[in-house]
């Protein structure tokens, strides 16, 4: 497998990035109508920490870390290191020896579609991870790949100098042209949320709030009794 390492990608404003910094994933993924979302399957190695960065993107060969490596050399202050493999792998491409190297460079945090290790020295110092799996495996240094080239996880396409947010929930990805827009939308639901949360805590319903009541009864759901229930059971009359 031959491969490129592209040194100057255009990257998202620093400012449009520290402003989706003060959203959460599923505020930021909402806003950009349910999209940019990676799958369930890559989870924190802590809890608590939400960080943003521009990507720095990475396209490897399974069970082989060699492009991390090159990868280092082109991360900087605000990055985020992005993993991915030209098949499924699980081995614990990356660890504290990494972390170390990206954190003096000033790097928020990885996102591998792979598998880590060394995650207790990672939460203790500090350096923020997301990972498919954790496994101790090793790995070689053999193959050749690319850095700083447009990758898929789950299905989205993550160009080098988007966004990524990644926090408790999971990990969304900006495009770094939409990365001023989704940040003013963001700030808006956020704004919606909070007066929803204020009328939640009034005493509001959902129900009401939202115009729900109409919607259960144009989808004909019925509201009974308890002994209106039992007697229609005990007719054998079923439910519409």
């Amino acid at each position: 497998m031959s491969g490129v390492i592209v040194t100057d990608p255009p990257k998202a404003r620093a400012r449009d990035v520290d402003a989706l910094a003060a959203f959460g994933v599923a505020t930021v993924g909402e806003a950009m109508g349910r999209t940019g979302l990676l799958g369930p399957g890559i989870r924190p190695v802590q809890q608590g920490v939400r960080v943003a960065g521009t990507a720095v993107t990475v396209l490897g060969w399974p069970g082989d870390n060699l492009m991390i490596h090159a990868a280092v050399e082109q991360c900087g202050e605000g990055d985020i290191l992005v993993v991915t493999t030209t098949s499924p792998c699980q081995d614990g491409l990356f660890g504290e020896l990494f972390a170390t190297a990206l954190a003096r460079r000033g790097v928020r945090g990885a996102v591998l579609n792979t598998g880590i290790r060394d995650t207790r020295e990672l939460r203790d110092m500090g350096f923020a991870a997301w990972s498919r799996a954790v496994w101790a495996q090793g790995t070689v240094k053999a193959t050749g790949g690319s850095v700083n080239v447009p990758i898929a996880i789950d299905g989205q396409v993550i160009e080098p100098g988007d966004v990524i947010l990644a926090d408790d929930d999971g990990v969304v990805v900006v495009p770094r042209e939409r990365a001023r827009e989704t940040a003013a939308r963001s700030a808006a639901r956020e704004a919606k949320e909070a007066a929803t949360r204020a009328a939640f805590a009034a005493g509001e319903l959902g129900l009401d709030r939202y115009g729900l009541r109409d919607t259960l009864q144009r989808l004909g759901v019925e509201y009974r009794t308890y002994e209106e229930h039992r007697a229609r059971e005990a007719r054998g009359e079923p439910d519409r």
